[in-house]
């Protein structure tokens, strides 16, 4: 997301997250009397197989800044973690509607008010820690038992420009976006690119790509694959990952730079059948695994990225502006 004045919030379009067998799925109350909180345009019969026909989008809480980088914590019965950047917070969100503050605040240095200084991306690692990119520190941090800590903040002794999304895989390994939407001023930039890392486990970080915009990321059920939405250009990229974690020559995926509505190439997450759920023009894009642009959901407020939560990961929850929503699909999300 570019660091702007809150009064141009609206005019954002950026921000910025192997299959297990399915669960069974468990009994998720939707309040389908009440009117559909906006709507699902279903460009493809296999749109079908992956969403009710009734389905409904729920709107569950509003009044924030702008909403980025949702994660569903599978601890006691469950809870949503998002991100309110100009509010410079992480919000959690219980089933049973509460919204609370998480951490508060993320960026404790001065800034001016409005500058988008929070933080964006959050997901777990593989020892169950929040973990979390930060805008204006430049830094991905986690939270433990001991408190808060830094992961990674420089590459090669250069500050990082502006952490967006995140992503680990079964190796243990951390993969992240670097744009340089959220740095202080311009002139804070001290890397010639922005990057897609890899950080080991063992605390060795790997430039692997470098981007126009790097944005949102996520891999395939197999980790064969590795997605990145590039906003600047307004398309999704897929990279073939070798054993060794390194990345394949990018490959347009799918083009939406022609597609006049507001929103990006954004935020993104992975079911279990290899779709990808991506923010773009408009609203959340159903991509299958072959490129092709099955459907839309679009919310009252444009989204900018995604989670699959619940106990059965069957549920998508969309940060969109100011609100939060949800909806229930037939799909779980990769390895649930």
């Amino acid at each position: 997301m570019r660091t702007v004045v809150l009064i141009g919030i609206v005019s954002l379009a950026v921000a910025c997250g192997g299959a297990a067998p399915t669960p069974e799925p468990v009994d998720v109350p939707t309040p389908t009397a009440a009117p559909s909180a906006g709507t699902i345009e279903r460009l493809d019969p296999a749109m079908d197989e992956l969403m009710p026909a009734d389905a409904v989008i729920e709107k569950l809480a509003d009044g924030f800044g702008f909403l980025e980088g949702p994660v569903w914590v599978a601890e006691g019965n469950g809870f949503l973690l998002f991100s309110d950047i100009p509010a410079n917070k992480i919000v959690k969100w219980t089933p049973d509607g509460e919204v609370s503050d998480f951490l508060s605040p993320v960026y404790e240095g001065e800034y001016e008010e409005g500058r988008l200084v929070g933080s964006n991306g959050i997901t777990v690692d593989p020892d169950g820690h929040i973990v979390f990119t930060e805008h204006f520190n430049g830094r991905i941090s986690r939270i433990g038992a001991d408190g808060r800590s830094v992961v990674v903040d420089n590459y090669q002794g250069g500050r990082l420009n502006s952490p967006n999304d995140l992503q680990y895989r079964s190796d243990g390994s951390l993969y992240f976006t670097d744009p340089p939407y959220g740095l202080p001023q311009p002139e804070a930039k001290e890397l010639d690119v922005n990057g897609v890392y890899r950080l080991t486990s063992d605390g060795t970080l790997t430039l692997l790509v470098d981007q126009p915009g790097p944005n949102g990321i996520a891999f395939s059920p197999d980790e064969s694959r590795l997605y990145v939405a590039d906003s600047t250009r307004g398309v999704w990229v897929v990279y073939d990952v070798a054993e060794d974690g390194t990345l394949g020559e990018g490959t347009d995926f799918l083009d939406s730079s022609g597609v006049q509505a507001e929103g990006a190439a954004d935020g993104l997450k992975v079911d279990e059948l290899g779709n990808l759920w991506a923010t773009g023009p408009g609203g959340v894009w159903i991509i299958s695994p072959d490129g092709r642009h099955l459907g839309t959901i679009q919310p009252t407020e444009v989204p900018a990225n995604v989670a699959f939560g619940d106990a059965d990961g069957r549920t998508l929850y969309m940060t969109a502006r100011s609100g939060l929503y949800r909806i229930r699909l037939n799909v779980a999300g990769a390895g649930w």
